[in-house]
């Protein structure tokens, strides 16, 4: 029989309990209570069973806060204060930290403004691209420095996830059996295809104690910067994943609200800072795993929710749909985006990634950022005229060429950024596509030399390092007849995307959900 915590909660209701002025609010999840008093919030852990999670005793609540409590304090070390024991007297009355039974514990944390919550940012629109590369980098930065665990195959890791959900699914009412099922089989299916790859990179180390629950409600802007914290505590399996499935979690959130070039731009640059474009195949599987998972959850939580069933119901129903979608990418395409310095090429290749490919979209591969690759920079940094030899552009182009064909040999879609000012560069972009027989669009940005001037002069922080000057030679240099669709670079960014789009539409056909497993979405 499951603890009944009707008093602990009516005593964390209480001000007085803290010690504490003012008002307590209750904020629920699925597994927590979370009580807001003063500057201080103090974390309950539900006494709930699930296929994942066994709070059930006294004994493991505490144990779990104190996991908790270490685990965050390495990304979040300013918001996690203590762990606190909540004991019964003889009397039955209770208290923190008291000589009696214990029967409950809290997490005590730092409150900070719900504002500051990257959900609640992402609502007022203002995840800004700056500060969703500065998530990317963190994110890669702490995945980095995790350790490889070595337990299980990398498909058999994957396989256990699945079992988890079919276990998840068969507890909810929201969906019917039929329809779980058959979501289930579309993801084994998706993991047979994806097993080799998932056991070479459980071979290159790429399983890692993860956060495991990287949503953008578990990120915040503090005063000392950009925090993860709520990472996952009672279950070593479910944070201990692919890297990318940890990444997934934040892309998939982003995508489900729409926030579809943000997506973008948090998967392009944590695989420019971690060079694992090899894996840039199982984002869009993952993501789909991920909302799978949350649309389990979300469904058990109605289930358990007084209030507020019909919607928390709905949004799982979200979820689901979108799973479906995520197992059903479209075939791959490679579009190359060229013209003179200042002509916005880098601009046009990120607000058309998201149009592109599967979910979150295409890989965004920058000549400016490989060039800066091969110099071990961060890509805003200046290098010398020395990094603009001849035979470096030549090792640039080749290097562009040969992701472009590694990310293409994986099924998926390319957005290409470079100049491509000399015919033997067009011919090798174009040769990385027709060789695997996928389809290539190559776009040709032109404008007068006023505009690309006005727009280098303009740049502040830029991955490019194109001067004035630099644009001027590039004008007197011949490239040759360039047989590339021409498109005047001085239209708006949502007019070339339309044209662009267009192409596309004209030489790829978009894979179809099947509506078998969309009958309840």
């Amino acid at each position: 029989m499951l603890y009944d915590q009707g008093k602990t909660i009516e005593f964390l209701k209480a001000a007085e309990s803290y010690g504490l002025d003012g008002a307590v609010t209750m904020m629920e999840t699925h597994i927590s209570i979370v009580f807001l008093v003063a500057n201080k919030a103090f974390k309950l852990k539900r006494a709930i069973l699930f296929p994942y999670a066994d709070f059930t005793t006294p004994a493991a609540r505490l144990a779990f806060c104190l996991k908790e409590l270490e685990l965050n304090s390495k990304t979040a070390p300013e918001l996690y204060l203590g762990v606190h024991r909540i004991t019964r007297d003889a009397n039955g009355k209770l208290s923190f930290g008291g000589v009696g039974e214990t029967v409950d514990a809290v997490v005590e944390m730092r409150r900070f403004p719900q504002e500051h919550l990257f959900d609640r940012l992402a609502e007022s629109g203002k995840l800004t691209p700056a500060l969703l590369e500065r998530v990317a980098e963190q994110i890669a930065a702490f995945h980095q420095n995790a350790p490889s665990i070595h337990n299980t195959s990398g498909a058999a890791n994957i396989e256990a996830v699945l079992d988890i959900n079919r276990r998840g699914f068969a507890t909810s009412r929201v969906f019917s059996k039929s329809t779980t099922l058959a979501l289930d089989d579309a993801f084994r299916t998706g993991l047979e295809v994806h097993s080799k790859l998932l056991d070479r990179r459980e071979n290159n180390g790429m399983i890692k104690r993860c956060h495991g629950d990287l949503h953008l409600r578990n990120i915040c802007l503090t005063d000392r910067g950009l925090r993860l914290f709520d990472c996952i505590e009672f279950n070593e399996q479910i944070a201990t994943v692919d890297v990318l499935y940890d990444l997934a979690f934040l892309v998939m959130d982003l995508w489900h609200r729409n926030l579809r070039d943000e997506a973008s731009i948090v998967m392009n640059r944590y695989l420019d800072k971690t060079n694992d474009d090899a894996g840039g195949a199982l984002i869009s599987f993952f993501m789909a795993l991920r909302a799978a998972v949350r649309a389990h959850v979300l469904a058990s939580t109605s289930e358990s929710t007084v209030n507020k069933q019909d919607i928390i119901s709905q949004e799982a129903r979200s979820y689901f749909s979108l799973a479906v979608d995520l197992l059903s990418p479209p075939s791959p395409i490679l579009i190359a985006i060229g013209g003179l310095s200042g002509a916005g090429k880098s601009t046009i290749a990120e607000a058309l990634a998201s149009h592109i490919g599967g979910a979150p979209g295409a890989r965004v591969l920058e000549s400016d950022r490989v060039r800066k690759a091969l110099f071990a920079v961060e890509a805003t940094q200046k290098l010398d005229k020395e990094a603009y030899r001849p035979e470096v552009s030549a090792t640039v182009y080749e290097t562009l060429c040969n992701k472009v064909q590694a990310a293409l040999s994986l099924r998926g879609s390319v957005v290409v950024d470079a100049v491509f000012d000399k015919p033997l560069n067009r011919k090798m972009i174009e040769h990385a596509a027709t060789s695997l027989s996928i389809p290539f669009i190559g776009i040709w940005l032109k404008g007068e030399h006023s505009l690309l001037a006005s727009r280098i002069a303009a740049r502040k922080n830029s991955v490019s390092d194109a001067t004035i000057a630099v644009l001027e030679l590039q004008e007197m240099s011949d490239t040759g007849e360039i047989f590339w669709r021409h498109i005047d670079a001085g239209q708006s960014v949502e007019t070339i995307v339309s044209l662009i789009l267009e192409e596309v539409e004209a030489v790829t056909n978009h894979a179809r959900i099947p509506a078998s497993l969309c009958e309840e979405c």
